[in-house]
């Protein structure tokens, strides 16, 4: 944009020297002698007049490149504040992409916590039902065993039950044969002590699992009891 109104000024240049060429071959072909000082004169002004009218435009076409290398460092500095702000931008998407996915994650983690207790929750509510439905149906025929068996039926520590038979050796209607029951973790009957030992109490206590009859496995252990009596009497 600069170097057409360069082009127009060197025009206007030629003009003004043809002009003033002109003039002072007019001047000396006419008045050579007379005017010689006042050609001289007129050269010094139009070469002054000139000089002026040049420096005027060449600080105009200087204030105009500084102007336009100003605008152009603006243009670079805004460039360069883009690129910036763009560059933290896309950081902080990354980091809200990031964080997204992070809670994501945990809400899956939660979600599947919840489902796990709540699995479990049933499992506990199931097992504790069970456990409640075999201490109730204990108690139940607790009062038939007491009064058909010479049962007697005690609650101990750790909600175990202790079943005490009596009348079971002829000898000594009073001795005890006692055992231990408990219902474990997982909700199934467990022996926890026998006294005297049973060689078959394992195989009472596993049938009772299979069976769920709790009266067959106590009648049996009494069974069990009076073999146990029959052969140590017959023993001594």
């Amino acid at each position: 944009m600069s170097n057409a109104p360069a082009e127009d000024e060197v025009s206007l240049f030629e003009k003004d020297m043809k002009e003033f060429w002109i003039q002072f071959k007019m001047s000396y072909g006419t008045e050579q002698n007379n005017q010689t000082s006042a050609l001289r004169d007129l050269c010094k002004e139009t070469i002054e007049a000139l000089s002026e009218k040049w420096s005027k435009k060449l600080k105009e076409e200087d204030l105009m490149i500084d102007k336009i290398r100003e605008y152009n460092n603006e243009i670079l500095q805004q460039n360069k504040y883009i690129a910036e702000k763009e560059e933290q931008l896309t950081e902080i998407k990354g980091k809200i992409n990031q964080e997204e996915e992070e809670q994501k994650n945990l809400n899956d983690s939660i979600q599947k916590l919840k489902e796990e207790l709540r699995k479990k929750m049933e499992i506990k509510s199931s097992k504790n039902k069970a456990a409640k439905e075999k201490v109730e149906q204990v108690s139940k025929i607790k009062a038939l065993f007491e009064e058909h068996l010479a049962l007697e039926i005690r609650r101990i520590h750790d909600e175990q039950l202790q079943f005490i038979f009596r009348h079971i050796d002829h000898k000594d209607p009073d001795k005890p044969y006692i055992f231990t029951l408990s219902i474990n973790e997982q909700g199934d009957y467990e022996v926890t002590s026998c006294t005297p030992p049973l060689d078959c109490i394992a195989e009472l206590q596993l049938k009772l699992r299979e069976t769920n009859n709790f009266s067959a496995f106590v009648a049996n252990v009494r069974k069990a009891f009076t073999a146990l009596s029959y052969k140590q009497s017959a023993g001594n």
